[in-house]
């Protein structure tokens, strides 16, 4: 008999271990992930490129799905925080899909940061390079998941595009039943794409590609991301190729760090996993950390130690806040000229 119960108390043992060390829960632990400095992440060809003596970083968040001992553990770090599985991948999207979108926003975010970086520094949008730059597609119609941003339109049913507006006409002069032929650029490689338009925004009747355009950059410029996605190192990204075209030092030496979703008028917006970001900061050495005005109360009471946060709302602000607290711009920056953010201009 007392064998008996010895075996059913190692068995119980085994199967509590079993389950608190090997199975996952339908929750995620939320931490810190990595902090990286952005300006070795952007290459630039055709324009003279200045160093910086000190660093602008980019944060992010990580998550990873718990078993119960890994959900004890994080419950008990003050630097991570336990969430249900729905708080990351909605109902009905798999975890595919979610980290699809997030690379197609991070792409997106990049084309817009370099968008603004220009406008603030050179005679863009007006002078631009030849063809059609896409900036964000349209989930749920034609041209999502088979044209992608940063995607060069070359031509539009055979004839040559110059412009995004030329892109626009071109794709307009397609009768709206018949598919519309695409040439574009990507990673070094001409494609083919054939689509046709269809209903797939809500409050929208005509029929769409679903795509956005704007011009191509006057010179290359590349930001490399690798599997990061979302579209919160918008801001960092603006500043670091600003910082890299510029003779004058932004950081005057310092560690920045900083998140933020850029727009096309250069304004800046809200991002989620703020203070597991504040954290991500503080662990580099950064002496300054950028937040998005809206994001400033959920940071109301947490404890920065010598790291000063600064609320900004916009591009130009970010610059004039880091020139007081001495850093250079030596370009003369005019504000980047008012547009449509992305996320709610009409796609073609």
């Amino acid at each position: 008999m007392k064998r008996a119960i010895r075996v059913g108390a190692v068995v119980l043992v085994f199967a509590v271990t079993f389950v608190a060390v090997l199975i996952r829960l339908p929750y995620y632990a939320i931490q810190p992930g990595p902090a990286r400095e952005v300006e070795p992440l952007i290459s630039v060809e055709g324009h003279e490129r200045f160093p910086s003596a000190g660093r602008l970083i980019m944060t992010t968040v990580s998550w990873y799905q718990v078993t119960a001992l890994q959900a004890l553990i994080a419950w008990a770090d003050p630097a991570q925080s336990v969430v249900p599985d729905e708080d990351i991948y909605p109902p009905g999207e798999t975890k595919s899909t979610e980290h699809q979108r997030a690379i197609s926003q991070m792409d997106t975010s990049k084309i817009v940061a370099t968008s603004v970086a220009l406008q603030a520094l050179t005679g863009y949008p007006k002078e631009h390079g030849t063809g059609a730059l896409i900036e964000a597609t349209t989930e749920g119609c034609p041209a999502y998941q088979r044209l992608f941003a940063g995607d060069l339109v070359r031509e539009i049913d055979g004839t040559k595009i110059r412009s995004s507006m030329q892109a626009d006409r071109a794709i307009e002069q397609v009768p709206v039943d018949e598919p519309v032929s695409f040439t574009v650029q990507a990673a070094g490689e001409t494609h083919e794409i054939r689509l046709t338009r269809k209903r797939c925004v809500a409050d929208v009747t005509r029929p769409l590609i679903g795509i956005a355009l704007v011009e191509p950059f006057p010179f290359d410029v590349e930001i490399a991301s690798g599997d990061i996605g979302g579209p919160s190192a918008g801001l960092m990204f603006a500043l670091g190729l600003y910082d890299a075209l510029t003779p004058g030092d932004l950081t005057d030496g310092r560690t920045i760090a900083g998140t933020g979703e850029i727009f096309p008028n250069g304004g800046v917006g809200p991002i989620g996993g703020i203070r597991d970001k504040v954290i991500a900061a503080q662990r580099v050495g950064a002496s300054v950390f950028l937040v998005p005005a809206d994001n400033m109360p959920e940071l109301e009471g947490v404890d920065t130690g010598d790291m000063r946060l600064i609320s900004v709302r916009s591009f130009d602000q970010a610059l004039r806040e880091l020139e007081a607290l001495g850093g250079t711009l030596d370009a003369s920056p005019s504000p980047p000229t008012p547009t449509v953010p992305a996320s709610t201009a009409s796609p073609s």
